[in-house]
């Protein structure tokens, strides 16, 4: 985001040559991450945990809309097989399963433009492909914003410890500790 930014504007902080090789790294940098991902959630099983529900839904958005500055409890109750509320797997799902493939492909047409550029309206395509890559830019960035702001609110190592580590404790029932 921060090259990408360089890119737009804010050209005090990197040149532009420096902001578009940055910018080329991460973003490879990046999808080869993406793509470690994809493969971590298929081997794994733990895409488990991005299959939607709508059960809790509403109380998830009231809770996060109104009850978090209450301080009511926390309305979902995480068990091993169901690390995310439903407002997080919606989320989560909109984030890897619409903008990061929008990132990704309008990425990589951006930076393959000299390959096409001679296509009959190549400009015009050009102008669609960077408003895409900018809008789903600054939404995955808000999306980062959000993150952070539900970060600090309520028990701020309780909900860092996981980020930074990997794992998370979660209560099991007898069952789950059985079959574990």
């Amino acid at each position: 985001m921060f090259s990408g930014l360089g890119l737009h504007g804010f050209r005090h902080v990197l040149y532009f040559g420096q902001a578009v090789t940055l910018h080329t790294i991460a973003a490879l940098t990046l999808i080869v991450l993406w793509i470690f991902a994809i493969f971590w959630h298929l081997t794994t099983g733990s895409w488990k945990h991005y299959v939607p529900s709508l059960t809790g839904l509403w109380q998830m958005v009231r809770f996060y809309g109104y009850g978090v500055f209450k301080c009511e409890p926390h309305p979902y109750h995480k068990v091993y097989w169901r690390k995310h509320n439903p407002l997080q797997i919606l989320a989560y799902l909109s984030l890897k399963l619409v903008l990061f493939p929008v990132m990704w492909v309008t990425g990589i047409a951006y930076l393959t433009y000299d390959f096409w550029q001679t296509a009959p309206a190549a400009s015009w395509r050009l102008e669609m492909i960077a408003s895409l890559h900018l809008v789903s830019g600054y939404l995955i960035a808000s999306f980062v914003v959000i993150h952070v702001y539900l970060l600090i609110v309520g028990h701020f190592f309780e909900h860092l410890r996981p980020m930074v580590t990997g794992v998370e404790k979660v209560d099991l029932s007898p069952e789950e500790e059985a079959y574990l």
